[in-house]
């Protein structure tokens, strides 16, 4: 079965793990996490500074403002400091966090999906191993400094799902996310809120900036690439999204992001134990 996205929760320490990293003053430091020793949700919560999450195994899906975003292995998502956000996990995942200061490097002032290198990778892991000593002049030091260098140039992925709190966005956004095989029409899902179909058309474009067929693809890609992170198969998340076969499914995962699934998890990052 497809997981729910996690729900926000007000109020959480930061991160959850009894580190705050706003209390450093190195330019970047970093840490990982096994989520199989810390609750699966992260409720909403800010940084001071700016923060990578990168997914070294299974995936991270992260709420910011009117927008959910996706965390697949080798990719990473950038959350400026002072967003919002909160993460829910897969079972399986294993993440690392890089925290940067506000000026340390030349990094989007809007959060996005980076793909990420093996070589910022294996910095970002390095540095994890080490999280007290990014102080400059040392190894460290200058690890950082080619790291911010490097994390700046890492180019951007579309991975983002934009949603709305708007009450009538939001009843189909929830429906859609409980039961993604849903193929009601728009015309269908305009009499389910009580619009017209040209008003509930015109509604998801201001809300969203997409028609509803693409927004019902890109929420299908976000769920898809969560559940194939988290060990699901194709042909289970094919049938859970409601796609006639598996052949269906990968050709639009195809179109979407340049590869089948098996090539592009197959191309990802190899797992780190």
């Amino acid at each position: 079965m497809i997981s729910k996205f996690g729900q926000i929760d007000q109020g959480a320490p930061v991160c959850g793990l009894g580190f705050d990293p706003d209390r450093s003053d190195h330019p970047a430091v970093a840490f990982d996490v096994d989520f199989k020793d810390y609750q699966a949700e992260v409720p909403q919560h800010s940084h001071r500074q700016g923060q990578l999450v990168l997914a070294l195994h299974g995936a991270v899906t992260c709420t910011v403002a009117d927008s959910l975003w996706i965390v697949p292995p080798d990719c990473g998502i950038w959350i400026p400091g002072g967003i919002p956000h909160s993460n829910s996990v897969t079972a399986n995942a294993r993440l690392s966090y890089l925290f940067v200061e506000p000026a340390a490097a030349a990094m989007p002032d809007e959060c996005c999906t980076l793909s990420v290198s093996p070589m910022v990778r294996e910095m970002i892991l390095r540095l994890a191993a080490e999280p007290n000593k990014a102080r400059t002049g040392d190894h460290a030091g200058r690890l950082v400094r080619v790291l911010l260098d490097e994390l700046a140039r890492m180019p951007r992925q579309g991975l983002k799902l934009p949603v709305s709190k708007h009450p009538k966005i939001a009843a189909i956004t929830a429906a859609l996310t409980l039961e993604p095989a849903d193929r009601r029409t728009l015309r269908q899902w305009a009499s389910h809120v009580a619009m017209s179909e040209r008003s509930l058309k015109r509604l998801m474009v201001q809300e969203t900036g997409l028609t509803f067929g693409r927004w019902r693809r890109q929420l299908h890609l976000v769920i898809a690439l969560r559940e194939l992170a988290g060990g699901a198969t194709v042909q289970s998340v094919s049938i859970d999204l409601g796609y006639e076969s598996p052949t269906a499914f990968i050709v639009m995962f195809k179109k979407a992001l340049g590869a089948t699934p098996t090539r592009y998890f197959k191309t990802s990052a190899p797992d780190r134990h």
